[in-house]
């Protein structure tokens, strides 16, 4: 079983992550991860952090000579915004300094409130700094070594930005195969330059009216065989690990396989995948789908044919014209604090559903082909492929 775990604080020393049960024998070089990190970081309509921060992975943990040694992972991303935050973020020392403000007057739409009243904190900074988004840096990390995992068995991933704001692209004229190219030739990761102009102007304009824009991605992903996941336990369905793995990303707010809620409204003649027998030999197996409505799931179960997912984001609740709230302290009406923030961040949400998608698949691919080492996997992957085959 692949376990994932992350840690840091959004101003503290770094993020951090840990991957265990990861196999054996993968090479992997620092720019298969720094390539992601970087991706995450791009993006029109992200804040200034952004221009503090160069993320770059370390690894601390469970490589050696550029290749996995099937012992826990342990990777970090270093914070450079905590030189700035030392004296307010110091893990020993009572905070000081004009960063050690408490925080009292809760942002809506933020945990700031709610994580405050759960855990007993007095000041919000508390919550914020774990509930904060910086903490996908350590998810993308994470999902950069699944990416190159899979990528040994012919899975590949992309994802691209398909609304911001009131502006739709038009995502069904875009080839899989094209999306990384083209989304990455974006300053918003959108494959229609007409669309991607018009977010551009959308974000700009938010920005003039100090407010925030969410948006909708929607990713990719080729080369699953057949049977990944189970109809068996609701635990085990690979369509609820998928949501779970999507609306832990913060900001997430809706997860659509498929055409999902578009499909909600038509007779099931026009939504369920007609089946026809294609020609053996390949990752997928014999049987196709004439279309691909339910998003290459069935029963909870891969079926071979793309899986495609829609992912929500809601604006960002940090707005530089503050909504109101309440002070924590005097319990009167207050405006809610403005902290650092991007006015949209849903070019590198694609980047981020990427990363969390692949650690998803890489954990149904370790259950199901497990060995403790790659070539194990490779050897128990070909044998069920060509099990698949023969029917």
């Amino acid at each position: 079983m692949l376990r994932y775990l992350s840690a840091g604080e959004s101003h503290g020393r770094g993020c951090f992550c840990i991957l265990d049960g990861f196999p054996a024998g993968l090479h992997v070089a620092p720019e298969d991860i720094d390539f992601w990190l970087a991706e995450r970081q791009k993006g029109y309509g992200r804040g200034g952090r952004q221009r503090i921060e160069k993320d770059e992975v370390d690894v601390l943990a469970g490589m050696r000579g550029g290749y996995t040694l099937g012992g826990p992972i342990l990777m970090a991303v270093w914070n450079r915004d905590y030189a700035n935050w030392q004296a307010a973020m110091d893990p020993w020392t009572p905070p000081t300094g004009e960063r050690a403000e408490r925080f009292v007057q809760p942002r809506p739409g933020h945990a700031d409130l709610v994580g405050a009243l759960k855990y007993g904190h007095t000041d919000c900074r508390d919550v914020l700094e774990r509930a904060s988004a910086r903490e996908t840096a350590a998810r993308v990390a994470a999902g950069a070594l699944c990416r190159k995992l899979l990528a040994e068995f012919g899975v590949g991933i992309a994802a691209h930005v398909v609304q911001i704001g009131e502006v739709c692209a038009d995502a069904t004229v875009v080839p899989s195969a094209e999306i990384h190219a083209r989304s990455m030739a974006s300053e918003v990761r959108c494959c229609d330059p007409d669309a991607s102009a018009k977010m551009i102007a959308a974000i700009t304009e938010a920005k003039r009216a100090k407010d925030t824009l969410g948006g909708v991605v929607e990713c990719r992903t080729w080369g699953l065989p057949p049977g990944l996941g189970t109809y068996t336990q609701w635990d085990l369905k690979i369509d609820a690990r998928v949501a779970m793995a999507l609306m832990s990303i913060q900001a997430v707010k809706g997860v659509e396989i498929g055409i999902g809620f578009r499909g909600a409204g038509l007779p099931g003649s026009q939504v369920h995948d007609e089946i026809l027998m294609g020609e053996p030999g390949g990752t997928a197996g014999p049987y196709r789908r004439r279309t691909n409505n339910l998003g290459g799931t069935e029963g909870s179960m891969t079926t071979g044919e793309e899986f495609v997912v829609r992912v929500a984001k809601k604006p960002i609740s940090t707005l530089m014209k503050p909504l109101s709230t309440v002070n924590m302290d005097t319990h009167e009406p207050a405006l809610a604090v403005r902290e650092r923030s991007d006015t949209c961040a849903v070019p590198a949400l694609a980047i981020i559903v990427e990363a969390a998608l692949a650690i998803v698949f890489a954990e149904f691919f370790i259950e199901k082909f497990g060995g403790d080492s790659v070539d194990e996997m490779k050897r128990n992957f070909e044998g069920y492929v060509a099990q698949i085959n023969g029917r």
